[in-house]
Order: C-alpha cells, then structure tokens, then sequence
C-alpha cells in the first residue's frame, strides 16, 4: 500500500497478541518479508506518543471496540486497562435502526455502507440529549448514490448517544465515560491526578462534533471534584497510532528498542516474548 521495500524499514505491531500469534508474525516478518527490524507496542501508546506525552490515559475508539489504557512513563498500566465492546459499528447498525423508524430502507450490506457515511457527515453528539428530545431536532440532508435526498432528523444525535449508553439497544457494557473513569480508578492512586489531566481521545468514533464537551461534562460527574479535568483531541486522531509510530521509529533511541534480525536468527520467534518495549524520553517525543 505505501509502494516500500519493508526489507528497508522496521515494523510495528500491535501488543497483548497471543504468544503463538506474535511468534508467528516475527516469523513471517523476518523470514519471509526480510524487515530488519520488529517492535511491539499498543496502538495507545503510540496515540499517546503524538500528542508529544509519555503519561497520560489514552480512550481509543474504533470500529469494533473501545480501551481505555492509563500509560506512565510509555509504560501501559495493564492492571488498568479496560475495555467495551460499544464502538463505531454498533452506532452504524443503530442508526441503520432509527433510519427505517423515520421512513429510511436500508437492509443490505451495502446500504450498511452508505448508512455508516451518513453517520460519519451526519450524526453528532448531543451535550443534552434529554432535553435536545424536547425540541425540535437539527435536520441534515444526505445526498444518496442514486441522487435522492435522506433526511436525518433525531437519528442524528440519537445514534451516538449509544456510546455513552450501550443500554438503548440491551446491552449491559458501561458507557465509555464510565470505562475511561474505571481505567483510572483503578490505576495506582499517586498517578490519578495526573492522568485526569492528561486524557487522550483518538480512533474514527471519537470524531463526532460535540464528543469532546460530552464526555467532559459526563467525566465531571463521575470524578472527585478537587481534580482537574483536561481532554485532548487532535484533530488528526483518527490516525494516532500511525503518527505516534512514525515519531517513536523516527528516534535515534529506537534501534536500542527493536528486536533485530540478527537477535532473531540467534534467538529464534520465541525470543519476541522478550522483546524491548522501553519508552522514549520525554523530550525525544517533544521533537
């Protein structure tokens, strides 16, 4: 896809694999693909690193699952980690749902498509959807493949709300305000304050307009008053964890954090389990 020779470039994949799957891909990548060099690390970590930190709790939200990781010094806190499985797919088949109630026929995989377009240009997050539900809603026109016009009415704000409330559709799963607030709590208690204001959002379904102030006002309502509160969003965090690898490969520091590939025709696959992740400097992330 990047159109590179990978024999001329060091590779990152991404952690807590199972033992067999890393063995297996430190295989494929050296023998067959010939990198010179291989290297864990968990895609929060790497969002983490380009925001240009090394501390910090990182809400990662994708298609199919959502983590919140607390990090310190590079270092994921795994006793901490949590996880849902409320992500961007599940608020694409909600509003496929809410769609049809307002008058909208989409059923194939395909129209499942445009449905989850619809959602990215669409939907957005409400900062009260209770009393958003009072007023007249906000009405967007999406221009469909075949030129007709849909209108979303409530579906817009509805859709998201999902996140924060995996009980609209039945399931049990906490909303990710509470995931990324159990994270914490659940870290060593010196580190909360620092973690509270050091609060990361990356990954496609962090991206709704109005998320951020959402999930601020959600925080504040779960967290110990005397702390303070401050989430970082980039604008550029649908690709986090490519940015934050491109930094941390681009350190001279790097190649002492790599296994490489005479480490592994000594050692063999299983000398991955043991692979440097040591954390960069914090001002070699500051770059």
């Amino acid at each position: 896809i990047l159109k590179v020779p990978v024999s001329r470039r060091s590779l990152t994949i991404q952690q807590k694999n199972p033992t067999r799957n890393r063995e297996k891909t430190a295989e494929i990548f050296f023998e067959t693909l010939g990198v010179p060099g291989l290297f864990m690390s968990m895609q929060a970590v790497l969002s983490l690193y380009a925001t240009g930190r090394t501390t910090g709790v990182v809400l990662d939200s994708g298609d199919g699952v959502t983590h919140a990781v607390p990090i310190y010094e590079g270092f994921a806190l795994q006793h901490a980690v949590m996880r849902t499985d409320i992500a961007g797919r599940d608020v694409t088949r909600y509003l496929q749902l809410l769609l049809r109630k307002e008058g909208a026929c989409f059923h194939t995989s395909a129209e499942l498509e445009i449905v989850r377009q619809v959602k990215e240009r669409a939907c957005y997050v409400s900062a009260n959807p209770v009393t958003e539900e009072k007023l007249d809603p906000e009405r967007v026109t999406y221009s469909l493949p075949d030129g007709s016009q849909l209108e979303v009415n409530a579906a817009a704000f509805r859709a998201p709300e999902l996140l924060f409330r995996p009980e609209l559709v039945g399931e049990e799963w906490e909303g990710i305000h509470e995931v990324l607030a159990y994270s914490i709590q659940r870290s060593d208690m010196d580190l909360r304050r620092l973690l509270y204001a050091n609060i990361v959002v990356s990954g496609g379904s962090t991206l709704f307009r109005g998320f951020g102030d959402r999930l601020l006002a959600e925080l504040k309502r779960l967290v110990p008053k005397d702390n303070r509160l401050k989430i970082s969003a980039p604008q550029e965090r649908l690709y986090s964890t490519w940015i934050g690898g491109s930094i941390l490969a681009a350190l001279d520091t790097f190649r002492r954090m790599w296994v490489s590939k005479k480490e592994y025709d000594e050692e063999g696959a299983r000398l991955w389990n043991g692979a440097r992740s040591s954390a960069p400097d914090q001002t070699d992330c500051n770059r």
